[in-house]
């Protein structure tokens, strides 16, 4: 999901006071019960009560909210979808769980002229985020890229490439200003997105375009060689090692920081939680690895699928394509920060206020990339992150190798179970 994503207390609060225990059962008049598993999103209710107005008694949607974490929600699914559980009919998955889900079949495949309307002005980023063997398993439901965000008082010129980056963060360190790179360095998923950006970025591939084989390829290296400089070059956070995303924004709001690759929620937060900061801080594209090359950053977001044991599948197509059109798009892109994975919607005025970085988004998703993909991506981005931690232990040929047999086990493995 996208990690910018604005969650509700509310929508934890609901989820204690509501237990996932839908039975699947039809609402007395004969209305069918449309299921909706899903992470916590901000004034999602809205949207469904929309949707359950233009439905005008063909079905009802009812929201069944799942915990906060990722890793907890894929749980709560995966054991209810291996128990062929019937009252799922709806599924927000985040965007590494497609080929997961598709190859276990436990979600449909979307065809014909319902393919054709989902793909219709989807940005082909989160659109490839939704495919497993050339066939369509989701439908994009909103998406979020990383942004290079920087102190414009210290910096008037942003980095093209992350060498340009650390040659300025050093220099600001000489001059005893703030200069910290920030991000997210942890061994966990958000270590894993850096790695993707910097390979995809030199054209390098951690696993073969049929997600069967570990690739690592000279671009990998390639990756491994800027994350072990910027390791070790005196200019990331000590604590870089142990630092997820809120950590990332929390030391920059701070002041500890020049650079901060981050999430677009970054900006939302500023402005309240640091106004005398938010004047001076302004963002770019995402540092390249060579100049004369746009960098390619990996996709975030949730996409929309049909369980394959809902009683009423083309009842819940429709209803994917309500909860996913243009409109409830742009509203949750205002109101919860849900970046669209709709082109045209970005072109709303409305939008303009929201997200005055909003250009720059929509530049790095029209070459977005996404994360490896493969059916094993759990068991992947568990072994990757734990052989990039600490990157400081980064050694650039010998890691490639360890990480090629790493990952092809983890593919080999073939579990899908947690």
């Amino acid at each position: 999901m996208a990690l910018s994503t604005r969650l509700l207390a509310a929508g934890a609060a609901l989820a204690l006071l509501a237990p996932l225990t839908a039975c699947g059962s039809d609402d007395e008049g004969g209305t069918p019960t449309l299921n909706l598993y899903q992470f916590p999103v901000q004034d999602m209710q809205t949207v469904i009560d929309n949707c359950n107005q233009a439905a005008a008694g063909r079905y009802r949607i009812v929201y069944q909210v799942l915990p906060r974490a990722a890793d907890d929600q894929r749980v709560q699914m995966v054991r209810r979808l291996a128990a062929e559980d019937d009252s799922m009919d709806i599924l927000g998955l985040d965007v590494t769980w497609t080929q997961e889900f598709a190859s276990a079949k436990w979600i449909r495949e979307f065809t014909g002229a319902d393919r054709s309307e989902i793909e219709n002005g989807t940005l082909a980023g989160p659109l490839a985020s939704a495919t497993y063997a050339d066939k369509l398993y989701a439908a994009p439901n909103n998406t979020n890229v990383q942004l290079l965000w920087y102190r414009k008082d210290l910096v008037p010129t942003p980095p093209r490439t992350w060498n340009e980056m650390i040659d300025a963060a050093l220099q600001l360190k000489a001059q005893g200003k703030p200069y910290q790179v920030l991000t997210m360095g942890a061994q966990y998923e958000g270590l894993v997105v850096l790695f993707n950006n910097l390979v995809a970025s030199a054209g390098g591939h951690v696993v073969s375009d049929d997600g069967r084989s570990a690739a690592m390829d000279q671009g990998a290296v390639t990756a491994l060689q800027v994350m072990q400089r910027f390791a070790t070059a005196g200019v990331t956070s000590p604590s870089f090692s142990n630092a997820i995303e809120d950590d990332v924004r929390l030391a920059f709001q701070n002041g500890g920081g020049a650079f901060q690759l981050n999430w677009p929620y970054v900006y939302s937060a500023l402005q309240s939680d640091a106004p005398q900061l938010a004047p001076d801080v302004t963002w770019a594209r995402y540092p390249s690895i060579d100049a004369n090359t746009p960098s390619k950053v990996t996709i975030g977001g949730s996409n929309l699928a049909v369980s394959s044991y809902s009683k009423h599948p083309d009842l819940a197509v429709d209803a994917v394509k309500c909860l996913r059109n243009a409109d409830n798009q742009k509203f949750l892109a205002i109101k919860a920060g849900q970046p669209p994975s709709l082109e045209n919607v970005y072109n709303d005025p409305e939008m303009t206020k929201a997200y005055p970085m909003k250009d720059a988004i929509l530049e790095e998703l029209k070459d977005a990339v996404p994360r490896p993909l493969t059916p094993a991506y759990q068991n992947v981005s568990t072994v990757v992150s734990a052989g990039l931690s600490p990157p400081s232990s980064i050694a650039p040929q010998q890691t490639a190798t360890d990480l090629k047999k790493a990952i092809q086990d983890a593919i080999d493995s073939k579990g899908v179970l947690p």
